[in-house]
């Protein structure tokens, strides 16, 4: 069939068989029979290629999805979508009970009344505090006086935002970026309640609790204060495909539709956005792909001039930019793959003028700094951990910071203040809850100001092993893999094991500590991190190696990863499971198809899995400027690279693994039809009596439900999903 003649049959068709079961109480795929999606072939060629999509009719426009009364292939896509769902609930009735457990479990570990450390900016004390039994976080502040600790504090609590309060009525909320005005007398934030990260900016004058008549639509969340207390600038999104790109001018009280353009990218594989210096100087906007970026300034008390640009793009030269007296400082890749920190005089700031500040290291990956009056504080990575490193401006100290734990994750925390000695920095790791400190850089000394607290009477780091090893995998390279397990776990073959990865988009992948995982350390499972190719643990070379015409490498790395598990002992094909989302769910899909006899179970979450379909569509969101990072298919070496991984066209007839897919309705990352018609796919070839799960959140995007408790339910129904394939139901 061709596309001209497609619509036509869609319309014909009868899409599904429907969900039936003999026995409103029978919970296993032999006597729940699972869904069957009508088959609707439709012939794609490219490069000489022909592809058969039976599964290309699940796919709805945002139109077709918003509208009011769904149109008959709306409809039949909302059915199959609710016959998934009916069977994944029959599928796993017997384990509501575990579900519950475990949702009240991991629910029941999480401080209800607690609260974030403050931040003191511009004379008030910030937080987010929750209250018992509410989802949604309360913003607040108090005004600071001459203390230099918050609880010498004696300033009286301003509620700033109540998110409970502003989510009635809505089955998704979320707020963007809160930003106060130079004053603190304004604050303006973004709402989104359909979970497809188009935001609306408000603002709020924070003495009178009002919300002003300003309202701009489709935006990324935030808005960006200039020094006048009036003027902010926001950017925009396509409607279409949700890309960021155009930067708008907004003076309070005035029209929208008056707003002025003052950017606008139009190449199609950059984004664009805007910010402000720590420093309060600069009006900062930036565009930016995989491979390039570009900045232009303007001081922030000039809102209406003119901005300049600081170094025009190059294909494949990367930087960022601080501000700091008369300069600007740099980290970028020119003639440094791991990066290399330069500075800038601030009205000379071409490459040309850039001098070295810090030099490039083979060893080590420079990932960003946080300027003070005093100090640079230098965030690196080296063989695959977080570093955080200190020095004064004079050159006369240089430290790092000293941690113990084998697999650990630390990072700069929230330091608006430019003028202080005091470093705020986190820390975690799979066996330590998460950190605050507060770091004299003068003195040294080092105070402990928060950490996450596990409501569980039988918690205790000390009941948890954390290790480190180093796997070598089929080309010789040794890749990192972070391990906890409950004290006492023997490798005998026998453990329950869930290996988790992502290995995109240079996305580190890093050791940090979860309450939600001990439901599952405390029943017996062993939790790996492998830090697979494409991530950037291991430095830049590290990313370049896992993606384009090498992506092979991140599927072969966590392949060799869990094959080396059991060959070590600590578990067996019959008792691995591996776990993975988004990009780390086209993972889970290339792996299943080239290893499916590794796992007893794969949890795909958001899985990006149809390759090729969605990076041949440039009017999908995110399409356009990820031509860098997966290659694009209009050119015909990456079509058959892309291809023969691709998880959709990959499929074969083959046993498969038991596997639980999940996706979101509203998703505008990975579109909630490609997981879909994956597991249309594997229904109709795998030759297996193996479970085949589908669950679609009707509410949610990418990310999720929202609140605070509401997204554990998810949690629950995976880890039941594992534990009940285990036989392991209390």
């Amino acid at each position: 069939m061709t596309l001209q003649n497609f619509s036509l049959a869609l319309f014909a068709a009868v899409i599904f068989a429907a969900c039936a079961t003999q026995d409103s109480d029978m919970s296993d795929t032999a006597t729940t029979e699972a869904p069957t999606a009508k088959k609707i072939p439709l012939e794609l060629t490219d490069h000489g290629d022909t592809r058969v999509d039976n599964y290309f009719w699940m796919r709805l426009s945002d139109a077709q999805k918003e509208a009011e009364t769904p149109d008959a292939q709306t409809q039949d896509v909302l059915d199959y979508l609710a016959a998934e769902n009916d069977y994944i609930d029959a599928t796993l009735a017997h384990t509501e009970g575990l579900q519950e457990k475990l949702f009240d479990e991991i629910v029941g570990r999480i401080k209800k009344d607690d609260q974030s450390v403050p931040v003191r900016d511009r004379g008030y004390w910030y937080y987010t505090r929750y209250e018992d039994g509410k989802e949604y976080a309360i913003n607040c502040r108090k005004p600071a006086g001459e203390e230099t600790r918050y609880e010498e504090c004696s300033g009286a609590e301003e509620v700033m935002m109540d998110q409970n309060v502003m989510a009635e009525g809505f089955d998704y909320f979320s707020m963007g970026g809160m930003r106060v005005s130079d004053d603190n007398n304004l604050v303006a934030f973004g709402v989104d309640t359909v979970s497809r990260r188009q935001y609306t900016v408000r603002f709020k004058d924070l003495s009178t609790g009002e919300l002003l008549a300003d309202e701009i639509p489709l935006t990324t969340g935030g808005a960006t204060w200039a020094a006048d207390n009036k003027t902010v600038f926001y950017t925009r999104k396509d409607p279409q495909t949700l890309r960021s790109y155009q930067i708008y001018r907004h003076v309070l009280g005035t029209p929208v539709e008056d707003d002025v353009l003052v950017y606008e990218e139009t190449d199609e594989t950059f984004s664009c956005g805007v910010y402000r210096t720590k420093s309060d100087a600069y009006l900062v906007i930036y565009t930016s792909q995989t491979l390039s970026q570009e900045y232009r300034v303007l001081p922030a008390d000039d809102p209406m001039g003119e901005w300049k640009v600081v170094q025009p793009r190059e294909r494949d030269l990367e930087y960022g930019i601080s501000h700091y007296g008369d300069h600007f400082y740099i980290v970028t890749n020119l003639d440094a793959k791991n990066f290399r920190l330069m500075k800038t005089p601030v009205n000379a700031t071409s490459k040309d003028n850039w001098e070295e500040v810090i030099p490039h290291r083979d060893d080590v990956l420079l990932e960003g700094i946080e300027i003070f009056k005093d100090f640079l504080v230098v965030e690196e990575r080296k063989e695959g951990l977080n570093q955080i490193r200190i020095r004064n401006w004079e050159g006369s100290r240089d430290e790092y910071l000293e941690f113990n734990d084998p697999a650990y994750t630390c990072g700069t925390g929230s330091n608006p203040d430019f003028n202080t000695e005091i470093l705020r920095f986190g820390y975690s790791s799979m066996t330590t809850p998460s950190t605050t400190y507060d770091h004299n850089m003068r003195t040294g000394e080092r105070i402990m100001l928060k950490q996450q607290e596990v409501i569980d009477d039988n918690f205790s780091p000390d009941n948890y092993t954390s290790e480190r090893l180093m796997v070598e995998v089929r080309d010789g390279v040794k890749v990192p893999v972070s391990m906890v397990y409950r004290k006492g776990t023997e490798r005998n073959g026998e453990n329950p094991f869930l290996l988790y990865a992502y290995g995109s988009y240079g996305s580190s992948m890093d050791p940090y500590f979860s309450s939600v995982r001990l439901s599952l350390l405390d029943r017996g499972f062993v939790y790996a991190i492998a830090h697979i190719r494409g991530g950037q643990e291991m430095g830049r070379q590290w990313y370049e190696d896992g993606k384009l015409l090498k992506k092979q490498n991140t599927f072969n790395d966590f392949e060799d990863v869990g094959r080396a598990m059991v060959a070590m002992g600590y578990t067996s094909p019959d008792h691995m499971y591996a776990m993975g989302g988004s990009a780390g769910g086209l993972l889970m899909g290339a792996v299943m198809n080239q290893a499916p006899d590794l796992f007893n179970g794969v949890v795909a979450a958001v899985p990006f899995v149809d390759v090729i379909n969605t990076m041949l569509d440039e009017t999908i969101p995110l399409t356009t400027f990820e031509f860098d990072e997966w290659g694009n298919p209009k050119n015909e070496e990456y079509y058959h690279y892309m291809k023969s991984y691709s998880p959709y066209d990959q499929v074969k007839a083959q046993d498969y693994p038991n596997t639980l897919v999940t996706t979101g309705y509203w998703d505008s990352q990975v579109q909630y039809w490609e997981p879909a018609k994956w597991v249309a796919k594997l229904r109709e070839l795998k030759t297996d009596d193996n479970r085949l799960l589908f669950h679609t959140n009707m509410d949610a995007g990418h990310g999720g439900q929202s609140g605070r408790f509401r997204r554990y339910r998810e949690v629950a129904l995976e880890y039941a999903f594992m534990l009940d394939l285990e036989g392991i139901d209390s």
